[in-house]
């Protein structure tokens, strides 16, 4: 593959979701979010000689081209309702001027932009693509969308609501909890029947948008939006580092099958332990980071009162534990019979683009394992950033 053009959209969609996370006003949301997404499209189709990666992109590209045009849609109707504002305060200004922010316009407007957000960030039942551009797309692009896409729409959202929206408080709350719910639920459950390791943590990561939205609903609690960042950092880290081992895997095997997995302790026991610390940390099992993150995350949601998300969170985080393991098992298995062709025929590589996967992946391991014992620096940063 071309290296120089895979560079130039990478960087092109880090930069539109830079410019996403600190936009404030309906143009440079719009135009920052068109960039991040359509480098992304380009991205998930770039092995274009690989029939599931066509199958990714054009799927990726009709639903997003979708979501896109009922987030412009709903976004013209707050253009409208405010008289002609686009910068957020300005808009929730203008809101209150015309006396139109209890009008029906503004349900209109506010189902849309939750339907398009909602689509970035993978939430149930606007998660479709999810599971397919993850698989089809090359392993490193999907590594590369699963953080970048879910960072920038969380700011996005967190910015949206809180300005324009925070008159009609209990009606977007209602939305994302429920959002909320079908997403930790349905991306646990489903995860545990899938074959594909891409396919399971696409459902993993679902259900991982579920518990952060539990920060940004509570934003009534001072250490909401807090919580959600801390946990955001967490969680970059846990499922790059995860990534980082498939890549690696994958490319000395060609296969991204779990069961294939079978194994791998014996012939490259660090990489069959930096996945195991990885995948235990997105469980949320002690004492590393993403124990932490979590723990932080729902006693900030139970303490602003969000008991039923709360304990479904947890419920579902239980859930999460059962396939991560089933993968460590996999790894750490000895029995010759069950060891499968693809790891017996596992060679080591010393290539200059293999160790600098290793590097990173030991960057995100020590991170997801070691980041926990720093949580409270952690958590001032992200209180004195927000407030």
């Amino acid at each position: 593959m071309a290296v120089t053009e895979f560079l130039l959209f990478i960087l092109t969609a880090t930069l539109g979701g830079m410019f996403l996370c600190g936009a404030n006003d309906l143009t440079t949301i719009f135009v920052s979010l068109e960039c991040l997404s359509l480098c992304s499209y380009l991205l998930s189709g770039y092995t274009k000689r690989d029939v599931r990666s066509n199958e990714a992109i054009m799927k990726y590209l009709l639903m997003g081209g979708t979501s896109s045009s009922i987030l412009a849609y709903g976004l013209s109707w707050l253009y409208g309702l405010s008289g002609g504002e686009i910068e957020l305060q300005e808009i929730a200004n203008g809101l209150i001027n015309t006396q139109m922010y209890n009008s029906p316009g503004i349900w209109i407007a506010l189902l849309s932009i939750t339907v398009g957000i909602a689509f970035k960030l993978s939430l149930v039942p606007f998660h479709q693509w999810t599971p397919d551009v993850y698989e089809g797309s090359p392993t490193p692009v999907v590594a590369f969308i699963s953080v970048i896409s879910k960072v920038a729409a969380s700011a996005l959202a967190t910015r949206i609501f809180d300005i324009i929206f925070y008159f009609s408080l209990n009606e977007w709350h209602l939305l994302l909890e429920i959002l909320a719910i079908l997403s930790m639920i349905l991306g646990n459950l489903i995860a545990i029947t899938q074959t594909s390791i891409k396919r399971m943590l696409a459902y993993s990561s679902i259900g991982q948008i579920g518990y952060i939205l539990i920060g940004i609903i509570d934003r009534d609690s001072n250490n909401g939006y807090a919580s959600m960042i801390t946990y955001m950092l967490l969680y970059i880290f846990m499922n790059l580092g995860t990534f980082a081992c498939i890549v690696l895997f994958s490319l000395r095997t060609g296969t991204d099958n779990i069961r294939d997995y079978a194994g791998l302790y014996m012939k490259d026991p660090f990489s069959a332990l930096s996945l195991s610390l990885c995948l235990l940390s997105l469980g949320g099992i002690p004492p590393l980071a993403g124990f932490f993150g979590k723990l932080y995350l729902f006693w900030c949601g139970w303490q602003a009162g969000s008991y039923l998300l709360v304990s479904i969170g947890l419920f579902m985080s239980v859930i999460s534990i059962y396939y991560y393991l089933k993968i460590i098992k996999l790894l750490m298995t000895e029995r010759n019979k069950e060891i499968t062709p693809y790891v017996q025929n596992y060679r080591l590589s010393s290539s200059i683009s293999k160790n600098s996967i290793e590097f990173s992946m030991i960057v995100c391991v020590m991170a997801s394992t070691l980041l926990g014992i720093v949580m409270n620096p952690i958590v001032a940063i992200a209180q004195d950033t927000l407030f």
